[in-house]
């Protein structure tokens, strides 16, 4: 267009160029990659079916809950056994493809189980509907993770060696951010379709269950036709692998014993012994990228360790609000599609920009998104005349672009300084470290659940043994809101990574 004024000329290429950047970021030997990843985000394929059957087949409160999901982290807090296992030990000739493998069978098996007891089969009439929910739940996870471990690991060894060493960074960051946009398509695209079935079965789910055995075959797949630079298996990290499945034991036998405060303890071990490890990962690294390295985690760690609410708000979005199966799937949609776009549009900057600012801006954004859900509880959105639903799709819009934001700022810091030899165990250390932090959230929500009692209505024999009481949620919205912005606040004023030794 000859005529436009530079400017607006300008703009349209700089707006080209964001739009473009994934699509000339992407190499076709990153493709295999990526399905992986985006086996892992279906994995949201069953969420609301299993949200909405357990609140109807389980008798379990809200802090019940909680603490089942603070153990449904730990797989992933001793990812470092797997990341070493992955570095060194190689199982029928491979140390990455088969480790997939492995993973796909257990996510199968997990599936396998969900469907015998959402469908009410014969072969678990002898067991309790929660235990199987938990053993299939802990399957699943412990299934990703192996999958996870060998994705990240696999992020180094597909790009172009031959390129200078800032050219590598860059390819590294791409990759993050790709694979990112790939977990967000599969979260944005099978999340909605998968609650939309949920509503159409919604007498059936054991079929969306069958459905989901699509994701499995995915990961073998990529696995299969993913194509790598050659890595010799490193000497096994002997620390690390025997300490790791020491450790792991230990919380076996923590949680089978229901020791008291079991969680509590394997929290504070589980931090000591990966801050331990991972502090003699990077000795050997300049001492400016240790400090940065250090100060960037803490204030991660911090960010990812706030409590939420917990399931009593989307009981009583489904109880008092009326959300449903559909609706839930609307809005599953809308927020993995904006956070795509948002993640998508962002790609050519994100990485650039200081992140203890850009945890500020989430903290704070965050916080101002958080009231319209307070505002509904206390009915204020009727007062101008909106409708709940409106409200609810429009905050889950204006939310969805931040929520990918942090992680990928850490995946890229972690990529960059990934050690040669150890990038398995590395990439396990760090996810570790982040997931203990959600372990700390896990907690934190349990602990408000107990003092802040929410609970539905539970009816066992056609007898109600939990009555519906929403009366403390209120208090329970605030008291997360106010310490989600107060806490990391202050955390990254005094540890901002970019302050001077």
């Amino acid at each position: 267009m000859p005529n436009m004024p530079h400017s607006i000329r300008t703009l349209s290429t700089l707006m080209l160029d964001v739009f473009t950047t994934p699509i000339k970021a992407l190499r076709l030997r990153y493709v295999p990659l990526l399905l992986i990843y985006f086996a892992y985000g279906s994995s949201v394929f069953t969420a609301i079916a299993s949200g909405f059957w357990v609140k109807e087949s389980l008798d379990m409160s809200a802090a019940d809950l909680a603490e089942l999901g603070i153990w449904l982290t730990v797989p992933w807090t001793i990812k470092m056994i797997f990341g070493s296992m992955v570095d060194s030990v190689e199982i029928f000739g491979s140390n990455r493809k088969s480790y997939v493998y492995i993973g796909a069978f257990l996510i199968t098996l997990s599936f396998l189980l969900m469907i015998a007891v959402v469908g009410n089969y014969p072969v678990v009439a002898d067991f309790s509907k929660k235990s199987i929910y938990i053993i299939a739940s802990i399957i699943a996870v412990v299934g990703f993770v192996i999958q996870d471990v060998v994705a990240d690991t696999m992020t180094t060894e597909v790009v172009d060696e031959t390129q200078s060493t800032e050219k590598i960074h860059q390819e590294l960051a791409s990759i993050q951010v790709l694979a990112r946009l790939s977990l967000g398509f599969a979260v944005f695209i099978t999340g909605w379709i998968g609650g939309e079935l949920a509503d159409v079965f919604k007498n059936q789910r054991e079929i969306i269950f069958m459905i989901a055995l699509f994701i499995p075959l995915l990961s073998i797949l990529g696995i299969t036709l993913v194509r790598l630079n050659p890595v010799a298996v490193s000497a096994i990290n002997k620390q690390v692998l025997f300490g790791g499945l020491a450790f792991a034991f230990f919380i076996v036998v923590m949680g089978y014993l229901d020791t008291p405060y079991s969680q509590e303890i394997v929290f504070f071990i589980s931090l000591g012994v990966v801050v331990y490890l991972l502090n003699d990962l990077i000795s050997d690294l300049d001492k400016s990228v240790i400090h940065h390295i250090k100060m960037a985690m803490i204030i991660i760690f911090v960010y990812r360790a706030m409590p939420t609410v917990g399931a009593s708000l989307q009981w009583w979005q489904i109880d008092i609000l009326g959300f449903d199966e559909s609706f839930f799937a609307k809005l599953s949609a809308i927020g993995g599609g904006i956070a795509l776009a948002g993640m998508w549009l962002g790609a050519k900057f994100i990485v650039k920009r200081d992140i203890g600012e850009v945890l500020i801006f989430l903290t704070i954004v965050g916080t101002l998104l958080s009231l319209p859900i307070v505002a509904m509880y206390y009915d204020i959105h009727t007062m101008f005349g909106l409708e709940a639903r409106t409200v609810a799709l429009v905050d889950t819009a204006l939310a969805s672009p931040f929520d990918y934001i942090a992680q990928v700022l850490m995946l890229t810091l972690v990529a960059i300084y990934a050690p040669e030899g150890k990038k398995g165990t590395w990439f396990a250390l760090m996810a570790s470290l982040m997931n203990i932090a959600l372990s700390a959230g896990g907690l934190l929500t349990k602990y408000l659940n107990k003092i802040f009692v929410v609970s539905r209505e539970v009816i066992t024999n056609g007898v109600v043994t939990a009555p519906q009481d929403y009366s403390q949620l209120g208090d329970l919205l605030w008291v997360v809101i106010v310490l989600g912005f107060v806490v990391p606040i202050a955390v990254i004023m005094k540890f901002n990574p970019n302050k001077a030794i």
